[in-house]
């Protein structure tokens, strides 16, 4: 496997791990209220539960995408439109809801469960199976680099959005900003899913 072949899947990857939604959100509201080293062992779940969920999906997908590869293109087709429509969304959104009031931290267990609930996830995690199932030669080492690439990117960007939640309520005051900085991360999620189709 080429170095250069792994970068569509590190765009995805990042990308989708930095985009808001659930866990992110999450992640910036136990920020801003408990601090970095409180939120830990929820960042820490909610990476170990989208890591897992990589796996499995990277496991039971990539055998029927090698038996059917027309179901290996329907996959593509649903996994793009879907970040297309989330691409949007997102652009479209304003400023994450942090007033939501925590009584204490969650903890792993919380955040790898959320995780497993979280539709977004489900789709990143089976949209990447089906479409960079071509990278590697058995579904195990599919499995293993879409969960180590998960994983990573997860605890890098959850940990980016727990530290920025103080820091972005004092800093963007207007809906205006909020809505800039989701544009910019719109547009990138939707470039992400480029590259998949390129030859």
């Amino acid at each position: 496997m080429a170095d250069a072949s792994l970068l569509p899947l590190a765009l995805f990857v990042l990308t989708s791990t930095l985009t808001p939604g659930g866990a992110t959100t999450l992640a910036t509201a136990s920020g801003a209220q408990f601090g970095f080293g409180r939120s830990l062992p929820l960042l820490l779940g909610l990476s170990a539960g989208l890591a897992t969920l990589a796996c499995i999906a990277a496991t039971g997908l990539s055998g029927l995408m090698l038996a059917a590869p027309s179901l290996q293109l329907a996959m593509k087709l649903v996994g793009t439109a879907y970040l297309f429509w989330l691409a949007w969304k997102i652009g479209r959104s304003g400023p994450p809801h942090l007033q939501t009031k925590l009584a204490s931290p969650l903890g792993f267990f919380s955040g790898a469960s959320m995780l497993w609930m979280n539709p977004k996830a489900w789709a990143m995690t089976t949209g990447a199976g089906a479409s960079f199932a071509g990278l590697v030669n058995h579904p195990m080492e599919l499995a293993v680099l879409l969960g180590a690439a998960f994983g990573l990117a997860a605890s890098v960007s959850l940990a980016i959005w727990c530290w920025a939640g103080l820091v972005l309520a004092r800093l963007l005051r207007t809906a205006r900003q909020w809505h800039t900085v989701n544009a910019i991360l719109g547009v990138l999620l939707a470039a992400s899913v480029v590259p998949v189709w390129l030859p």
